[in-house]
């Protein structure tokens, strides 16, 4: 039995547009997370570094330790004493998946500690429960882009083709948005044609995702069921839209709940694309860090 396991979990976007809490990516920046059985009598040790690193609970209410504890629950077992080292590279509530990646920590950590007594797809119905939805939780255990649709109390998880000329680009802003904040605008209902025009977008995302055509992904990245009403929490969101579009990029939409703001583009444009989002935000008073990242096709990784 293993008395050590460390991991990395990659950070996500979701929605991605018209792929409102079913569609997500994983990225190319991640945290890292190491469980290390405790024999000195302590119960827990957490210790963070990084990005943000003093904003994360070093208790029994941290995410990742809330997660491990779930997973011990799942296969009817006292979780064992355990210090947990964090290294975190992915924001906290900036809609990059932050919370995702330590629930999956937790529970990908716990089961290798355990002896990996549930599987892959058994951890990952774990992970939707804790999350309450698939779309960050999903490409962050097992990479790639994903889709994930229910039939009952069954996920279905589709592979999403993701055209290797597309460039993610993120603009992480200086402020945060909680996502409790960003689901309160959203309306109760929508309307027939607002749920045709989503459906009819999401089928092209995936055919633009596929096959890196612009006229597709240019149309596809519109949505009617979330951004209208979360841009408006985003100072500047209209001026760096304008901004990365300028430059080259298909489109721009909100990274999951936000306030990161995504742009696709092709590669050649993606360093101007950058530059532009970053120079635009500045000018509206938000000072942005900008990465240009790829998609992470293998998703959470044991060393």
């Amino acid at each position: 039995m293993l008395d050590t396991v460390t991991l990395t979990v990659p950070g996500t976007t979701a929605n991605i547009g018209p792929g409102f809490d079913c569609l997500g990516a994983a990225l190319t920046l991640g945290n890292q997370f190491q469980f290390s059985r405790l024999t000195t009598g302590q119960v827990l040790q957490i210790d963070v570094s990084g990005v943000e690193a003093e904003r994360v609970g070093r208790d029994e209410d941290n995410l990742a330790y809330q997660a491990f504890v779930k997973l011990y629950q799942a296969i009817d077992q006292a979780p064992p004493a355990v210090q947990i080292s964090i290294q975190l590279d992915v924001p906290l509530a900036r809609g990059l998946g932050s919370s995702a990646t330590a629930i999956v920590g937790g529970l990908v950590g716990a089961n290798a500690l355990a002896g990996s007594p549930l599987s892959r797809d058994e951890v990952m119905q774990l992970a939707i429960a804790m999350e309450g939805h698939p779309d960050n939780v999903v490409p962050a255990l097992i990479g790639g882009c994903r889709l994930s649709a229910t039939q009952g109390n069954e996920w279905t998880i589709c592979d999403v083709v993701w055209h290797k000329s597309i460039v993610p680009v993120v603009a992480i802003p200086n402020f945060e948005l909680s996502t409790a904040e960003a689901r309160r605008v959203l309306p109760k209902e929508l309307s027939r044609a607002d749920a045709i025009f989503n459906m009819a977008h999401l089928g092209l995302l995936l055919r633009g995702l596929e096959t890196g055509n612009a006229e597709w992904l240019r149309t596809a990245l519109q949505d009617r069921m979330h951004q209208p009403y979360r841009k408006a929490l985003i100072r500047g969101y209209d001026a760096v839209e304008q901004g990365a579009i300028a430059s080259g990029a298909y489109g721009m939409v909100i990274s999951g709940a936000g306030p990161t703001l995504l742009a696709l583009a092709p590669q050649e444009q993606a360093e101007a694309v950058a530059q532009a989002m970053q120079s635009c935000w500045m000018a509206e008073g938000v000072n942005p860090i900008l990465r240009i990242l790829q998609l992470n096709t293998v998703g959470t990784v044991i060393h």
